[in-house]
């Protein structure tokens, strides 16, 4: 069933975010006055596919390969290849017959769509859910392998990267990244201490998950109705060692768990009087006790009627800057980010296991903005890449030949294999490993 729903939530984004990409380019070009012969979510290769159907002078269809989609417009050289008709005389509805800045919009208009999906996906979900993360202020980490071999230790508080003070702790892994760390300044028990960044390790930062988890103290919140020690354990004690092994942390307790389930442990509990008493607790045979603990502290930002457009678009601005930078590290072979790339099956990993409007419409505004992003790049075949060569155009003065855009385009679509290649790649190592 977890399959099957992020499938469906992978399969509805794509189709979503494609839509509206190939929209903006149809709605341009129909205002212009250029003529589109197709419409296609997804690729209709050899011809084949799902549905089909005409209207305004436009075939509108569902292809069979989901691995993006198309708008063919009359005159232009794009993924088709179709030199044909590029051989007769341009006529007034072509794309080759309108003006530099016509074309400049019709090819902008995918992306300006993205941008402008975000914004409102964005906007809507600050005015209906609001803003909340997990605060830095007084959250502590819980290590991994390679943050500890990094020099950070389970407890630490991390108080500055540099001279910037993170508010966000969900965002400390990639800010590590992004920022080109050199110092992270931590709270060490009373000790402040530096702890230099070897930027050696960047690129296992952003292919490690994990790095910086939030270090839930082993506080009992409350006990689930029902518990085998309902009777034994209450709201505010603190159990700091299981069968001899210390358990500061929840997570620690979890590792000596799942080595005694259906059993019973003995726990050292610290009273919120301050007494320490043992007490043997039932583990259930998923190595659970049946207990909730106190959650780091949550930031909530309201925003109400129009206040929730200003922040949407703030949201927006910063998520793009992110992106901006990830590309940047990506292509930066030292660091190694290009590992990160992921085809739908990486987008399929993040989607949440059960339906959750908050999470689906964050990553579907997230993705648009991945879209857009990457469709500005300059690289033929891809908007940014059209694009460049028409400002050429509009500076020089100079039309390029018909040949000189077939072999761009077909370098770009070389190059677009190649990632997408690497993307998959990437992707079946991950679930192999």
């Amino acid at each position: 069933m977890i399959v099957l729903i992020k499938a469906l939530q992978v399969i509805l984004s794509l189709s979503v975010l494609i839509f509206i990409h190939e929209l903006g380019h149809f709605a341009w070009a129909k205002i212009f006055g250029i003529r589109v012969e197709k419409f296609y979510l997804f690729f209709d290769v050899g011809g084949k596919r799902l549905a089909r159907w005409k209207w305004g002078g436009t075939e509108f269809g569902i292809g069979w390969l989901p691995l993006g989609g198309y708008c063919k417009i009359s005159g232009m050289i794009d993924e088709s290849m179709d030199m044909e008709q590029l051989k007769s005389e341009p006529k007034e509805w072509e794309y080759r017959s309108h003006p530099a800045w016509h074309r400049m919009f019709v090819l902008a208009g995918g992306v300006l769509n993205n941008f402008l999906f975000a914004v409102v996906v964005y906007c809507v979900i600050m005015g209906v859910w609001g803003k909340s993360y997990i605060s830095n202020e007084n959250t502590r980490i819980y290590v991994n392998e390679l943050s500890y071999e990094m020099g950070f230790r389970t407890g630490d508080r991390i108080l500055k990267f540099d001279d910037y003070e993170p508010r966000n702790f969900e965002m400390l892994q990639a800010e590590l990244a992004r920022k080109d760390v050199r110092k992270a300044t931590v709270l060490r028990g009373t000790d402040t201490l530096d702890i230099y960044i070897d930027r050696n390790y960047i690129g296992d930062v952003m292919n490690t998950p994990g790095v910086f988890a939030p270090a839930i103290p082993f506080v009992i919140d409350s006990v689930q109705a029902g518990s085998a020690n309902g009777s034994l354990l209450y709201r505010g004690d603190r159990i700091i060692g299981i069968n001899g092994e210390p358990t500061e942390y929840l997570q620690d307790a979890r590792k000596v768990l799942a080595d005694c389930p259906g059993t019973l442990a003995q726990a050292v509990v610290v009273k919120p009087q301050g007494d320490t008493v043992l007490c043997n607790v039932a583990v259930d045979s998923l190595g659970r006790l049946g207990v909730f603990c106190h959650l780091p502290e949550i930031k909530y930002e309201k925003f109400s009627g129009l206040a929730a457009i200003p922040a949407g678009i703030r949201h927006t601005g910063e998520v793009i800057s992110s992106y901006l930078e990830d590309l940047r590290l990506l292509v930066t072979p030292s660091t190694g980010a290009y590992k990160s790339v992921g085809s739908f099956i990486a987008i399929g990993q993040v989607m949440p296991e059960q339906w959750n409007w908050l999470q689906f419409v964050n990553i579907l505004a997230l993705l648009s903005i991945m879209l857009g992003v990457m469709n500005l790049l300059p690289i033929p075949g891809l908007d940014g890449g059209h694009l460049l060569i028409t400002l050429g155009e509009m500076l020089t003065g100079k039309k390029p030949s018909d040949k000189f855009l077939y072999v761009a385009q077909l370098i770009g679509m070389a190059l677009l294999i190649g990632l997408m290649l690497l993307a998959f790649g990437n992707d079946i190592g991950r679930l192999i490993h």
